[in-house]
């Protein structure tokens, strides 16, 4: 009992962190993230009689992960109209793709040659997930600005958010199936495997939604019918990993099902989802802090920060070639590469990676949330000088 205590005080003090820090981060226009990511970091460099100051089981962190990630999942994936798509969105999804392409190719080059990442597949998860952008929190700060530029940011972070969640974690059964291996022999006697991990995903998402939603559009019940949503994406993804499928997929392809069909009082429910997402949010982000010990070294960051530079460098060219043909000019071409925020998405996958056991897969967690911490940064100061990049910005 004493010890189930101390794991709900821990629960407390971190959400009421949470609390505090939304607060003050309104007050002073500081995204929330960055300083429930450095209070992470700082608290788990204290220790207490040789001990971490805040510990919890791995059991807690592999549950409280999974859920975040099927909320983050479904959450972000039930926003995804396929009836909204015209000129300005689909031009914002081919930079998507192309970003998430050169990542692959480039980004993932470099991280194995500075960092000796001997793994192609962990290179690879690496630069899917920095393909993420997540600009909510820093653009939260201008609330009553209006323009293109703010607005295409929005949409791509809405488009490449399911993206940046699933390719992870498919490279990684990948890496799983083919044991580290890329080779044609290999990939074809585990084809059937990793065929069957796709179709199994995709089938569970449907079949578990289609019989959900199709009681959720005649009724509707303030209580009941959201809790029906959790249950049926908590559902989705156990029976797809059950069933040796993929469960992101799955819960990705009921959460785009969910956004395109009828429901009775949708909105409400995305509200709610998006509310129990935003509890998960506070303690996700603080939580890596705690679990990815960053090694601080001046040798770490001097490579970080070129690889950074990079990454920056790679955004900026998949920009100038998606966007062409559209009527955005060089500074705002430039604001958007240097707004690449990683949010919650990005943090979730890392939250569940971290609790996997795989050599290597540290070098790519501390890359991870110091690119996050540096994107966080980057963003919030170049938001500040938006008055030189943009021109023409309105009022709402």
């Amino acid at each position: 009992m004493a010890a189930v205590l101390i794991f709900l005080t821990y629960l407390s003090i971190i959400l009421l962190i949470g609390l505090i820090v939304s607060i003050i981060s309104q007050k002073f226009k500081v995204p929330n993230i960055l300083l429930l990511l450095l209070i992470g970091i700082s608290v788990g460099r204290v220790n207490y009689n040789g001990k971490p100051l805040i510990y919890f089981p791995e059991l807690f962190l592999t549950s409280i992960s999974i859920m975040a990630l099927v909320m983050i999942v479904f959450d972000s994936a039930s926003r995804f109209k396929l009836r909204n798509f015209d000129y300005f969105s689909l031009h914002t999804l081919w930079l998507s793709l192309v970003f998430i392409i050169f990542n692959l190719i480039f980004l993932s080059f470099f991280t194995m040659i500075i960092f000796d990442v001997n793994s192609i597949f962990l290179a690879f998860m690496f630069a899917a997930l920095m393909s993420g952008t997540d600009p909510a929190a820093v653009l939260s700060m201008l609330k009553d600005v209006n323009h293109k530029v703010f607005d295409f940011l929005k949409l791509e972070a809405l488009l490449n958010t399911p993206l940046v969640v699933l390719i992870p974690f498919l490279i990684l059964d990948l890496k799983t199936t083919l044991k580290d291996q890329i080779l044609i022999t290999t990939f074809i006697e585990q084809f059937i495997p990793i065929l069957q991990q796709f179709i199994v995903g995709i089938g569970s998402g449907v079949l578990i939604g289609l019989i959900m939603f199709k009681f959720m559009k005649k009724q509707y019940s303030v209580v009941l019918s959201p809790l029906a949503v959790i249950t049926a994406a908590l559902l989705t993804y156990t029976i797809a990993e059950n069933l040796q499928g993929n469960g992101v997929l799955a819960v990705t392809t009921m959460g785009i099902l969910f956004g395109n069909v009828y429901v009775k009082q949708k909105f409400q429910i995305q509200e709610f989802s998006s509310i129990f997402s935003s509890a998960l949010e506070i303690l996700v982000f603080v939580l890596i802090g705690l679990i990815v010990a960053i090694p601080f070294s001046l040798e770490f960051f001097i490579k970080s920060l070129l690889l950074f530079v990079l990454y920056l460098g790679i955004r900026f060219l998949a920009i100038v070639f998606s966007l062409r043909g559209m009527n955005f000019n060089f500074k705002e071409k430039v604001f958007m590469s240097l707004n690449t925020q990683k949010g919650i998405a990005v943090a979730v996958v890392v939250f569940s990676l971290a609790n996997l056991n795989i050599l290597g897969m540290e070098t790519i967690l501390n890359l991870t949330l110091t690119f996050m911490l540096y994107s966080i940064i980057l963003s919030a100061f170049v938001l500040r000088l938006s008055d030189y990049f943009i021109k023409g910005e309105t009022q709402k």
